[in-house]
């Protein structure tokens, strides 16, 4: 047995278990401890365990490292509110500057990233998600109705349609992930309520439906945007809370919003 102590944290609902330079041996066990510690009803509860070594060699400027486990145990490439979390937890351990930019090495490039601290609990973070790539043409929304395959370092289904609350997303989100044999993210978009404002009910792949996505915000972002639908600074609403996409004309997207620690545990894994 190994003692792990980690933090927990939450952007807009979406809640991960973030270890700081967590002993070598654990990262082999990743997926099991991420099943064990995230399961809601015989562990802690959370979305994802973020595992993090601090001074990454890299060619790179990034400083700290980032490996994700969902909470049935399989790897995520990208999780913008996970990179928020693990951002809030270093500046937490003084770790990383308040205020100023810093790097994370994560599967799927570096993303540079800033956070702020707004109380002694909560801190502001945005994160450079880099190139959105949407897959699709412009013309396949109709009046009110599309869906588009988005990459954001992970993949997406963006599906526009009525009101996300109605949607029964414990039914289809599944069967949409499944039509990609590598599993796909589901977003169950609308436009509004207001000019440059979507609301969003999400299926993560290896989770289940969460409370907020931030990959998956900037990818129904990027996808309303493409249907022009929506300028290039949307605010995402979800069940959790709203988070900011800024759409940069180089392609890239910026995330925005809260993130709050919840609580320190320590634990024998």
């Amino acid at each position: 047995m190994t003692t792990l102590t980690f933090t927990k944290l939450h952007g807009l609902g979406n809640d991960f278990l973030v270890a700081l330079d967590p002993p070598p041996s654990l990262e082999y066990r990743g997926a099991e401890i991420a099943r064990s510690l995230c399961d809601r009803h015989r562990g802690i509860g959370a979305d994802g365990l973020i595992l993090s070594r601090a001074s990454v060699e890299s060619s790179s400027t990034a400083l700290l490292g980032f490996k994700l486990f969902n909470a049935d145990g399989s790897e995520a490439e990208m999780s913008g509110n996970g990179i928020r979390c693990l951002a809030h937890s270093a500046l937490d351990a003084g770790l990383v500057p308040d205020g100023q930019e810093f790097g994370v090495a994560t599967p799927a490039g570096v993303r540079q990233v800033t956070v702020a601290r707004r109380s002694p609990t909560t801190a502001w973070g945005s994160v450079d998600m880099g190139v959105v790539k949407v897959q699709g043409e412009a013309d396949r929304c109709n009046v009110g109705h599309g869906q588009l395959l988005v990459d954001v370092g992970n993949p997406h289904l963006v599906v526009l349609g009525p009101d996300p609350a109605t949607i029964d997303v414990k039914t289809l989100g599944p069967l949409l992930e499944a039509t990609d044999p590598a599993g796909l993210n589901v977003e169950f978009v609308t436009l509004g309520p207001g000019p440059d404002e979507i609301t969003m009910r999400v299926w993560e792949r290896g989770v289940g439906e969460t409370e907020a996505c931030g990959t998956g915000s900037c990818a129904a972002a990027a996808a309303l945007h493409h249907w022009y639908r929506t300028g290039t600074a949307v605010t995402v609403h979800q069940p959790g809370g709203s988070a900011a996409v800024e759409l940069r004309p180089d392609g890239s997207a910026v995330l925005s919003g809260p993130s709050e620690r919840i609580a320190t545990c320590t634990v024998e894994a």
